[in-house]
């Protein structure tokens, strides 16, 4: 198992927002001649990012704001990568997911050090995993969690819970590292995403085989309408569309002890989801079966 796992849980170096050309204005090792002689143009310009950057904190502004603030950092100071990492984050938040992987992916390529603040690697992870390109998105979650600490709390929370299901898809050689970012997602999430990294953590113990604590956990929270709570659409946007096939796997492994049939069907709605392929069919059709036989 990997350290990073557990670094996630530590308070590790965060690269500021602010992007390192306005360090000029506070006379830091950054600040040359030139740029103290076009201090008007950079102070406007690191104006604009800063606010930009408070609208996505906030509840201030919309993401179609931020936009217009980007384009015109980009006036003020030409070639610089701080306006479209702003970008990037705005698409994302606007759920431009294709135009926020382009965006950052383009970033990324000339300076990775550019994306190393906890939001613009959230802004990348995310729209990552919901472009398909699942690659880039693992490895956006691996350098962001130790940093999440510098999240809000619902974000950190639903950035541990999507990352789990990134490692949880890679099958076996991803489901310990899975186990351990869930069981940290199911202390911080909240809302929509609590239900999720509860379900989750439950789902990949059970395919590491780890039977009687995914039962458990499962058993910890009670009476609760599983397919309901993983039908709302926040606990949807928990669950990128990559992701939403595990959904029936929840469920299923939810209604093992309650309702064979209906976790028989929902095994079976899981292994139709994926098209009967994938690294976790076996293991669905595997229980599915063992349920065929289990005394009521």
């Amino acid at each position: 198992m990997l350290l990073w796992i557990v670094l996630f849980a530590q308070v590790a170096p965060q690269a500021g927002s602010r992007p390192a050309e306005c360090g000029a204005l506070d006379g830091g090792k950054s600040a040359n001649v030139w740029e103290r002689a076009k201090a008007p143009e950079l102070r406007a310009y690191c104006d604009l990012l800063a606010s930009g950057s408070s609208k996505l904190a906030g509840t201030q502004g919309s993401p179609r704001d931020v936009l217009a603030i980007a384009d015109e950092a980009d006036k003020k100071l030409p070639g610089k990568l701080a306006p479209s990492v702003l970008r990037g984050r705005a698409y994302e938040r606007l759920r431009r997911f294709d135009d926020a992987f382009t965006t950052l992916q383009g970033v990324r390529a000339k300076d990775p050090s550019a994306l190393e603040d906890a939001s613009s690697l959230l802004a990348f992870a995310r729209s990552s995993v919901r472009t398909a390109h699942m690659k880039e998105g693992e490895e956006a979650y691996r350098a962001l969690l130790p940093r999440a600490i510098a999240l809000p709390a619902a974000e950190r929370g639903a950035a541990y819970v999507e990352a789990g299901l990134v490692l949880m898809a890679k099958g076996t050689t991803g489901i310990d590292e899975s186990i351990a970012i869930l069981r940290q997602a199911r202390k911080d999430a909240q809302d929509a995403a609590q239900t999720v990294a509860w379900l989750g953590l439950a789902l990949a113990l059970d395919r590491a085989g780890n039977r009687d604590e995914a039962r458990a956990v499962i058993g910890e929270r009670g009476k609760v309408d599983v397919r309901t709570a993983l039908a709302d659409a926040k606990s949807r946007d928990v669950i990128a569309a990559a992701f939403v096939p595990e959904i029936e796997a929840m469920v299923a492994l939810s209604l093992e002890q309650t309702d064979l049939a209906g976790a028989r069907e929902a095994y079976k709605k899981y292994i139709d989801a994926v098209g009967g392929k994938g690294v976790w069919v076996e293991a669905a059709q595997k229980s599915m079966s063992s349920l065929g036989v289990r005394k009521r």
